[in-house]
């Protein structure tokens, strides 16, 4: 049997006290669900057109603990008809442990939404066959590369909005 190394209390700490980084996932739910069906119960001609987009928020609790929310919007419309729109709003409680603080918006974003994605993309996927409609799999979300483009993009504003030296 092999050492895993985790440590006296088996938690990965030596006497009750870690010293790596550690993000704890403390509780998972549904902050908000919203469907609205105006194509139900109606044939669907062809593939419709369907409208995705993602936001992200996080903010601190207390005691090292930091929501995370997961804002995920689905419409789908065919033939300028609207079929559905969905919105979700997903959010987990997280603990977070010896991450520093420079650290601590790029854990959130990236690796919180990363482990609530799954359970979410669930959620949207039984809405929208409970509503009648083909189940709709998302496809995974690359977080890091969605937080870099927000954070160029951030960059960028901040450039322009500096006034000009004469």
């Amino acid at each position: 049997m092999s050492e895993q190394g985790n440590g006296a209390d088996g938690n990965g700490t030596a006497n009750g006290e870690g010293t790596g980084p550690r993000m704890q996932v403390v509780a998972q739910y549904v902050r908000d669900l919203s469907f609205e069906n105006p194509g139900a119960p109606g044939n669907i001609q062809g593939r419709p057109q369907i409208d995705f987009g993602v936001d992200l928020q996080a903010r601190r609790m207390e005691n090292e603990q930091f929501e995370v929310e997961l804002k995920l919007r689905v419409s789908a419309k065919a033939e300028e008809r609207p079929i559905f729109l969905l919105e979700l709003v997903y959010a987990g409680m997280f603990a977070l442990h010896n991450i520093p603080e420079e650290s601590l918006e790029k854990t959130l974003l990236i690796e919180g939404p990363t482990l609530l994605f799954p359970f979410a993309r669930r959620i949207v996927a039984d809405a929208i066959r409970d509503g009648g409609m083909p189940p709709l799999m998302i496809e995974p979300i690359d977080f890091a590369s969605l937080y870099q483009a927000k954070q160029a993009e951030l960059q960028q504003a901040r450039g322009s909005a500096q006034p000009a030296v004469s």
